[in-house]
């Protein structure tokens, strides 16, 4: 009897994880059965099988999703990370992980993501102010020689764009504007830099015929300071052509649509913004070798013409009616070297023109004008404290003068002596000169000590006695 009763004691039985999990699982798909939810998708993971894994949230909570054989189920083409959606679902348990989930049966969109959300409503707005029309977007010049650089001084885009100009374009001059690329506030730093390069007159920098403004890969929320309206409008209004290079190839931004010209990285916009220094060599080479080719066949041409013709004549006197025609074609041939020399030089002529610009723009010869700069600034400075020296130097004599006049020097020279105690106090009156006491009479040529031989104060006593 006492064996029943700990038989039906709830306390001591038990049963196993996967028996509880089966009545939570039961439990749900009863009372909660299928519901509609709405929520942001994220972390979607499309597998091989064909079923489809994500998470659905919201601004406090996030619960598992599977969605089998997504492909076939209707609205399966809206799921896409950061998109708002409504799901019919099956409130279920996965068993081997003891995980809450829902299994989709159907979606619909609800809308898009907080930042999608915003990212569309400026670009639909810009795009009807015209800021994305691509009559006003400006040719990327040929061959620039300096170009900004807007971005991070520290992150792997500066590196990127820096090796490729000096490996394809090496006479560019880079500038480089540092500036944030994420977080708050980094929008407005963007927006300065690029305002700034578009009046160098005011801001100081140097006159760029190129920007680069980008940085490297992200998330949205990393990148967002690029699809800020503040950036798009610094863009638009730029009076330099402006390549964006913002991400990786699959990123678009609102400076993308802003800009001139998108590159999907920023190496890539390096390559877009300067030529290939070997190929400009290989072409010119090229096009010398193909225009001495195209002159030696002219000539053979004719001189197998000529021989041809001077072959057919039998008549001794037959190469007089010629006589016009191998004028014309010396003529011709005289022309034909000229122009070619003329094309020639002036092939050269743009070589040796790229090769002293390259020179200029050397590092090198930066650094003279540097040094010659910095002994110009040296020398104007030790004017400037010699000059400064002088005129102290020329305002104390002038003290000093005064001084002398003011002095006790210039009643020495009337005639005038000073009296002193040794210590140097000053003798006032008669009355401050103690018999026996020393003093000092200082005039003009020296001095005189000696000794009082009376007592001012015991006379003027002994007078007022009597």
């Amino acid at each position: 009897m006492n064996g029943g009763a700990q038989t039906r004691n709830p306390e001591s039985r038990a049963i196993s994880v996967t028996r509880l999990l089966r009545r939570i699982r039961n439990a749900l798909e009863i009372n909660v059965g299928e519901v509609w939810v709405e929520g942001e998708v994220s972390n979607l993971r499309k597998q091989a099988s064909g079923h489809w894994y994500f998470s659905l949230k919201d601004g406090s909570a996030q619960i598992q999703c599977a969605m089998f054989g997504a492909r076939r189920r209707p609205g399966a083409e809206s799921l896409e990370d950061g998109a708002l959606v409504r799901v019919f679902a099956e409130t279920s348990v996965y068993e081997a992980r003891g995980q809450l989930q829902i299994i989709v049966k159907k979606a619909e969109p609800a809308g898009r993501g907080d930042l999608q959300a915003r990212f569309e409503a400026l670009k639909r707005k810009l795009d009807a102010e015209g800021l994305f029309d691509p009559a006003r977007k400006i040719p990327l010049p040929r061959f620039p020689t300096t170009i900004g650089l807007v971005t991070s001084p520290t992150g792997a885009a500066i590196q990127d764009i820096l090796n490729v100009l000096a490996r394809r374009a090496p006479w560019i001059r880079p500038v480089l504007f540092p500036v944030r690329v994420q977080g708050a506030g980094a929008e407005h730093e963007i927006a300065r830099a690029i305002r700034e390069f578009s009046d160098p007159s005011a801001s100081g920098h140097p006159a760029c015929d190129l920007l680069i403004v980008g940085r490297g890969g992200g998330s949205l929320e990393d990148l967002w300071c690029f699809n800020e309206e503040t950036v798009a409008r610094a863009i638009a209004a730029c009076p330099i052509p402006v390549i964006s290079a913002v991400g990786h190839e699959i990123d678009f931004t609102i400076a993308d649509f802003a800009a001139d010209q998108r590159a999907p990285t920023p190496s890539a916009a390096a390559e877009l913004a300067v030529p290939d220094a070997r190929e400009l060599k290989e072409k010119i080479t090229r096009l010398h070798q193909r225009a001495r080719r195209h002159t030696d066949t002219a000539l053979t041409r004719a001189r197998l013409e000529l021989n041809a013709i001077r072959n057919t004549l039998l008549a001794r006197d037959a190469t007089r009616p010629l006589d016009q025609s191998i004028i014309r074609l010396d003529t011709l041939q005289q022309r034909l070297a000229a122009a070619t020399r003329t094309r020639l030089r002036d092939q050269r002529a743009r070589l040796s023109e790229i090769s002293a610009r390259h020179r200029m723009l050397h590092p090198e010869r930066i650094l003279d004008r540097a040094h010659e700069r910095a002994r110009d600034l040296h020398s104007r400075a030790k004017r400037a404290a010699t000059a400064g020296f002088d005129t102290r130097r020329a305002a104390a004599a002038r003290l000093r003068d005064i001084l002398r006049t003011l002095g006790p020097e210039s009643a020495f020279q009337r005639g005038f002596s000073v009296t002193t105690t040794p210590e140097g106090s000053l003798l006032r009156s008669a009355a401050d000169a103690r018999a026996s006491a020393e003093i000092v009479t200082r005039f003009i040529d020296g001095a005189v000590h000696s000794h009082v031989s009376r007592d001012p104060e015991a006379e003027k006593t002994n007078s007022e006695s009597s």
